[in-house]
């Protein structure tokens, strides 16, 4: 079976955890364990979220002059490189020399005439107090604005429309390699006038980048790893119910949180919807019970009705 596996950024670094190279790489630790098995019996294809990465180099990145800045496009290949490292030496040294790996720097194309340009609403990098935000607008060209009582740049979240080494990608999984690749929902290009890529500033939905890169590899399985065990209907209230098994289709009554469990059943659906294989959300600690059916949301064609969770399942993401 070919397997991707999503990791989320809570995966790699936990709620309110110190964001120290040796905390990600304890967590990593942990992930490579419950990924263990399904490398040892599947093509495993691994990507993974950035946001703390990419937060922390964003904030280094502010102690430059402005002309000496590292644009967003160059700070996702950072964070890919380096997060593709701690999983390959983790999951590596589990599997022993006999496995080999790899990590892919990929580049996703977006559309230049994405509606998103014109509205950017992803928040990247250090917050502010409103002088100290417009000032960098003014100076920067940035879009500000607010997060809470303070300020923070936002930068567009087009859609991912094509992963430029895909071929690359395919070619070494059908080798039996395990790839780890579109980190950070990948490095956003654009192509250029005269031919090639031209990196740009925006941020890549991951959960769209995972059911893309799925998609395009004609994967059997999406898993997407999280820290909530499943996907619920009316959470926060007592008639609050954990999803087990359930159709694109079916999907579609409820409305999701936006930035949390939203784009994670938008993207199991895009991959549904378009291939053959079954997608499940869930807990990094369930991922094999996941892939059997047996724990996390599945979604799939094949439902022909809506299964729900037998004792109702705990600590999930709202609605």
């Amino acid at each position: 079976m070919r397997v991707v596996a999503a990791l989320g950024g809570n995966a790699l670094l936990r709620r309110g955890q110190p964001m120290t190279a040796a905390n990600q790489r304890a967590n990593v630790a942990v992930a490579a364990r419950a990924l263990l098995p399904i490398a040892l019996e599947h093509d495993l294809v691994l990507t993974h979220g950035n946001g703390p990465q990419v937060g922390l180099l964003s904030l280094q990145n502010a102690a430059y002059k402005p002309d000496e800045e590292y644009p967003l496009d160059v700070l996702g290949a950072e964070t890919e490189g380096m997060i593709g490292y701690l999983l390959e030496q983790e999951l590596g040294n589990l599997l022993g020399a006999g496995r080999p790996m790899a990590t892919i720097l990929t580049r996703v194309e977006v559309d230049p005439a994405d509606p998103a340009f014109g509205h950017p609403t992803k928040p990247i990098g250090p917050v502010y107090d409103r002088e100290e935000a417009e000032r960098h607008a003014v100076e920067k060209s940035w879009t500000i604005a607010p997060d809470g009582a303070r300020w923070r740049r936002v930068v567009p979240s087009p859609q991912p429309r094509a992963i430029v080494e895909i071929g690359v990608i395919d070619l070494l999984v059908r080798e039996g390699v395990i790839v780890v690749c579109a980190g950070g929902g990948g490095i956003p290009v654009t192509a250029g006038s005269e031919g090639g890529y031209i990196g740009i500033e925006a941020v890549i939905d991951k959960d769209f980048a995972g059911a893309l890169l799925a998609t395009s590899l004609h994967a059997d399985a999406f898993l997407m790893l999280t820290d909530v065990d499943a996907a619920y209907v009316d959470w926060g209230t007592p008639d609050a119910r954990a999803i087990r098994r359930v159709s694109p289709a079916a999907l579609a009554q409820w409305t999701f949180a936006a930035g949390s469990m939203g784009p994670k059943v938008e993207a199991a659906c895009r991959f549904v919807n378009a291939d053959s294989g079954f997608a499940v959300i869930g807990s990094l600690a369930d991922a094999g019970a996941m892939l059997r059916g047996e724990a996390g949301t599945m979604v799939t064609r094949e439902a022909a009705r809506t299964e729900w969770g037998t004792p109702p399942l705990v600590g999930a993401a709202a609605t």
